[in-house]
């Protein structure tokens, strides 16, 4: 099963200084991810000053840029897991040196797999497992 981890994020990362300490230790455990083998990806995004975001409403489309809000609801980084189970990707949560935070949020969600869907759901269901995109 594949797992996706959301950092949520805080005013460290929104202020873009993580320091070099903590980049260290989340270094040394993302590199356990690798050696276990259950890190598929993992990507840290830049603070939301420097994002927008597209909104569809009404048949309209307005760009907003950032910042974006409070930055406890915002995302800053992600890792994609491949685990046997909901537990196994929170065990490997509870590994990561930003669990010790106090204010440290993470979000764990299952990602779908072909094998969810029936033929119905997906026609050509043979010609959708090719990736979307190239690696």
């Amino acid at each position: 099963m594949k797992f996706m981890v959301i950092l949520k994020g805080d005013k460290y990362c929104e202020a873009g200084s993580l320091s070099p300490p903590l980049l260290a230790e989340m270094a040394r455990y993302n590199r356990t991810l690798v050696e276990a083998g259950v890190l598929l990806v993992a990507e840290e995004f830049h603070p939301s000053a420097r994002a927008a975001r597209v909104e569809r409403s009404n048949g309209t489309t307005a760009v907003v840029h950032g910042p974006f809000g409070e930055p406890g609801g915002l995302m800053a980084g992600f890792w994609v897991l491949s685990v046997a189970s909901l537990r196994d990707a929170i065990e490997w949560v509870m590994r990561c040196p930003l669990a010790e935070k106090a204010d440290a949020r993470f979000v764990i969600r299952q990602l779908h797999d072909f094998g969810d869907f029936g033929a119905e759901d997906l026609p050509n269901l043979e010609d959708r497992r090719e990736p979307l995109v190239a690696a």
